[in-house]
């Protein structure tokens, strides 16, 4: 009797040329509007990849940036999800366990389907956050 094997899915992932074009992408959109920011692009296990802290950006917004997109990334969803559920009376998640920050500012990276990681930004409003790392994610896809 032969063996039954099963296919083994091939996934997307970041690569370090990636980390370096979301990372331009998003500086560009928050110089050309004068937001100092800090940017973190995670893996899809929310491992840090790289970070850029602008001139001006507070030294809080370098512990924010990367928790927001591990909150992403985990939640396969945009970190805002989180605070819109708190801000409509769902206080019980911010008691979430292994959630980074529960702001908007997390963008999660989708290449077909496969979630790759996530870009997180902070030092803005937080809508602004978020157009900062869409911004940036729009480099490579």
């Amino acid at each position: 009797m032969q063996a039954k094997w099963n296919v083994m899915k091939t996934k997307h992932s970041l690569e370090a040329a990636d980390v370096k074009a979301i990372l331009a992408a998003a500086e560009a959109e928050a110089v050309s509007n004068g937001w100092a920011v800090t940017i973190a692009v995670v893996d899809e296990g929310g491992h840090l990849l790289g970070m850029l802290r602008l001139d001006g950006a507070s030294a809080s917004t370098a512990h924010m940036a990367p928790a927001k997109a591990l909150t992403s990334i985990m939640g396969r969803r945009e970190s805002g999800f989180y605070e819109e559920m708190i801000c409509n009376g769902r206080v019980s998640m911010l008691s979430a366990p292994a959630m980074g920050a529960l702001l908007e500012g997390g963008v999660p990276i989708v290449v077909d389907g496969d979630f790759v990681g996530a870009v997180g930004v902070s030092g803005v409003k937080s809508d602004q956050d978020a157009q900062i790392a869409k911004a940036g994610i729009a480099a490579i896809l």
